[in-house]
């Protein structure tokens, strides 16, 4: 583990080192893809009608789901929520160097996190190959036991989450712009902890009308159900930990929420990305002797 009074210069340095490293010349690095079997960077992502039927009627449903869900919420609506209603969320702030920490040495090294649009088809729409990366500590319930044993004290953290269904270090490379989308239900609300936030340039997250930007050790909780995007305008690398948790809810949107995510961990969105991840490690160890 590394020192968590790093320099920025040090800090520096590091970063310069994870960029390079997925700078390599070709060849110099195996293709990952191949190896595990995972969706290749520009491969024809499988098309709609591939996906089961109740897929499409789930889409088709969702507007009505969120609006029995946003009726029974417990917390505001809004598209960026305070903090100060979420007071697990001080633990994360407590903890943010351990888990800086952590995320430098295992998540920025190597070929440790994926693109996300390698590992999650349904992604590739806005997940630019290379650009945007992720490490999975849990994704939809699953837990991904190689990485959680990786990041113990980061692991130690996110257990203690009310409600965790996703938590995974997102990593957005220089010049990255993730284009406007909007998350799969209202059930679930969305925290970043900062962990590596640029200061040469213009770093940020527009949630429907409102702009926010990042600052490390610091959360923003929002509802990524509003149509939203992020820039990274600079030359830097930026990491956050990423955790989905459910929305604090009466009935009847509990009920309606807890039918709707478990019909979401079946689906092929989430199968196919939790084998992919699984792949992806299994190909790196292998690499790594």
């Amino acid at each position: 583990m590394t020192d968590t009074n790093l320099s920025r210069h040090e800090f520096t340095a590091q970063e310069v080192a994870y960029r390079g490293a997925h700078e390599a010349p070709a060849g110099m690095v195996p293709d990952l893809n191949v190896i595990s079997g995972a969706p290749a960077p520009g491969a024809e992502m499988k098309a709609e009608r591939n996906r089961p039927a109740i897929i499409k009627l789930g889409k088709a449903l969702r507007g009505i789901f969120d609006h029995l869900i946003g009726t029974s919420s417990l917390v505001p609506n809004d598209p960026v929520l305070d903090v100060r209603d979420f007071a697990w969320t001080q633990l994360l702030r407590d903890n943010w160097r351990a888990i800086r920490d952590e995320a430098m040495a295992v998540a920025l090294v190597g070929q440790a996190a994926p693109s996300l649009a390698t590992i999650s088809p349904d992604h590739r729409s806005i997940a630019e190959v290379n650009k945007w990366r992720s490490f999975f500590l849990y994704g939809y319930g699953y837990a991904i036991e190689e990485n959680l044993a990786r990041c113990p004290r980061t692991a130690a953290v996110v257990e203690q989450v009310p409600g965790l269904n996703s938590a995974f270090f997102s990593i957005l490379a220089p010049g990255t712009h993730i284009p406007d989308h909007r998350g799969v239900t209202k059930g679930l609300i969305t925290c970043h902890l900062g962990l590596i936030v640029p200061t040469d340039g213009d770093v940020r997250m527009r949630v429907k009308d409102r702009i926010v930007r990042w600052a490390e050790g610091e959360t923003l909780v929002f509802d990524d159900t509003y149509r939203h995007e992020v820039w990274n305008d600079s030359e830097s690398t930026r990491v956050v930990l990423l955790i989905q948790f459910e929305r604090p809810l009466r009935q009847p949107g509990k009920w309606f929420a807890d039918f709707f995510m478990g019909f979401v961990r079946r689906s092929a969105f989430v199968q196919e990305a939790r084998d992919n991840i699984n792949a992806w490690n299994a190909a790196v160890k292998q690499l790594d002797g």
